[in-house]
């Protein structure tokens, strides 16, 4: 809860340091190698990323728990021609049983750092049970290290999580800066989703 009153009051108090006109490079780069298809996007936004992918021919389902957010997204997708090509819903991104499976692709910009230890057991159970085997699912997210004044994601937790279900199949790391605050330690990780089987 308050994380969700953290974000919301970035959005009361004007425009928030997330707003781009495009998704960040690696979205970029992943919807030019990956085929389109049937894609979710959580913790949404604005809806840069949706409106994104839906213009190279993406089915998108995004999830905000902002509402504000969500009215936004769905505004822009209008003006930009893809509201027909997306569907934006106001909840958690832990309770999703109102997806049904079968999706190509998964994406999370900045949300799953937000969850405690619980939550991200349950949206890991989320995505198992909505991505099809192969399907990609793209992470960026801030990590926790000694010293931090935020406690962000735990990597260890994270790569234990995922190993049920999921290949790694690349990690980038660096650092993110915004305004004027101390940089915070971040990674995109590339998941694939592949049978329990085959998990390792």
């Amino acid at each position: 809860m308050a994380d969700k009153e953290r974000l919301q009051a970035f959005y009361d108090a004007g425009p928030v340091p997330w707003d781009r006109a495009e998704p960040p490079p690696e979205v970029m780069q992943a919807a030019a190698e990956w085929t389109p298809g049937r894609g979710l996007d959580l913790g949404c936004g604005l809806g840069r990323a949706s409106i994104y992918l839906a213009q190279r021919g993406w089915q998108m389902d995004g999830v905000d728990f902002i509402p504000a957010a969500i009215a936004e997204a769905q505004a822009r997708a209008e003006s930009a021609g893809v509201s027909e090509q997306i569907h934006f819903y106001t909840g958690p991104i832990t309770e999703l049983d109102f997806l049904h499976p079968g999706y190509d692709m998964a994406l999370d910009v900045g949300c799953a750092h937000g969850l405690s230890e619980e939550e991200l057991s349950l949206y890991h159970d989320q995505l198992t049970r909505l991505l099809k085997p192969g399907a990609h699912y793209l992470l960026f997210a801030h990590l926790t290290r000694e010293g931090d004044e935020r406690s962000w994601l735990d990597e260890a937790r994270l790569r234990a999580l995922f190993a049920r279900g999921f290949q790694l199949e690349k990690v980038e790391y660096g650092e993110t800066v915004v305004n004027e605050q101390a940089p915070w330690r971040s990674a995109w990780f590339w998941f694939r989703r592949v049978d329990a089987s085959q998990s390792s």
